[in-house]
């Protein structure tokens, strides 16, 4: 790796690390004031799709630029993960901007950072930096478990406690409801995986982070 590469993995190592911290103390923010007014619960508080999704994003982030900035090669799983994180990020774009705008108890501009801000850059980064490699299409259904893991918690809680993190996901609306919202989440996160995939191979604007592991497939 040549000096002015290895200059620029480290930049966007430090990035990928500062956005992740950052992320994560905004959403500690939020936590901490739904806390003060004793709704701190942290199964609901995590039971939200894009609170959850940041957190594990975040992680995928920091974690890359740690492995980046210490001037190592970024093993293959990383990518994946960041692949599927960057997938579920734009369906949290979509689903609140389009399904549920406006609604939570969250300051305005934390909503607008975790919704739009956040997702949008992850995009970016995946896109203009090249330090990926080609997502193989058979393992495009890798998006799918975490999401549907997801909805099976969130709908048990529904049947039992009552509790769901987003109106169109009410038990009451009918299983007929449920299926056509469920169906079409997980239609457009297919959707954003793909687009994602299909963003995996463009060398990019930068090929900042040197040779990457292959995936297999």
């Amino acid at each position: 790796m040549t000096h002015a590469s290895r200059t620029a993995t480290t930049i966007v190592g430090f990035g990928r690390v500062g956005v992740g911290t950052l992320v994560v103390a905004v959403l500690a923010y939020a936590y901490a004031a739904r806390f003060t007014v004793g709704d701190g619960n942290p199964f609901d508080y995590f039971g939200y799709f894009t609170n959850l999704t940041s957190v594990l994003t975040c992680v995928v982030l920091i974690a890359t630029g740690v492995v980046m900035i210490a001037g190592r090669r970024v093993p293959a799983w990383f990518t994946l993960c960041r692949g599927v994180a960057t997938a579920c990020l734009l369906i949290v774009a979509v689903v609140y901007n389009v399904l549920v705008p406006g609604t939570g108890s969250a300051p305005l501009w934390v909503s607008i950072l975790l919704h739009g801000v956040f997702p949008i850059a992850v995009f970016l980064d995946w896109l203009l930096i090249g330090d990926r490699p080609a997502l193989p299409w058979r393992g495009l259904w890798i998006v799918l478990p975490y999401p549907i893991l997801w909805l099976t918690v969130v709908l048990i809680r529904g049947v039992t406690d009552g509790w769901v993190p987003y109106g169109f996901l009410l038990p009451e609306r009918g299983a007929a409801s449920l299926v056509v919202h469920i169906g079409g989440l997980l239609g457009t996160l297919l959707a954003a995986g793909a687009l994602v995939w299909a963003a995996s191979r463009w060398r990019g604007l930068s090929r900042a982070g040197g040779e990457h592991s292959p995936i297999p497939g």
